[in-house]
């Protein structure tokens, strides 16, 4: 199973060579440098699915909320199986 999590776009370093195109993604308070070869129209704000070290594709705020929201359930329910007897 594969699983992308969403992160903002802080930083962009851009290179002759589209697929060196790389951004610092913040990841709620969590930031990593990732590739945005595959998002050549990714700018600073945008809010981006992350799998694997590379950004796949762009989501709203929104959308991203909703996923960090269903991540911290997810996170709580394992949290909540693991203190019953």
């Amino acid at each position: 199973m594969c699983l992308a999590i969403p992160g903002k776009i802080t930083e962009i370093t851009e290179d002759a060579e589209p697929a060196l195109r790389r951004g610092k993604v913040d990841f709620a308070g969590v930031k990593k440098e990732v590739s945005l070869a595959f998002l050549p129209d990714a700018a600073i704000g945008d809010y981006v699915l992350v799998h694997a070290g590379f950004a796949l594709n762009t989501v709203d705020e929104d959308e991203a909320r909703k996923i960090f929201a269903h991540l911290e359930e997810m996170a709580e329910l394992e949290e909540a199986a693991g203190d019953a007897p």
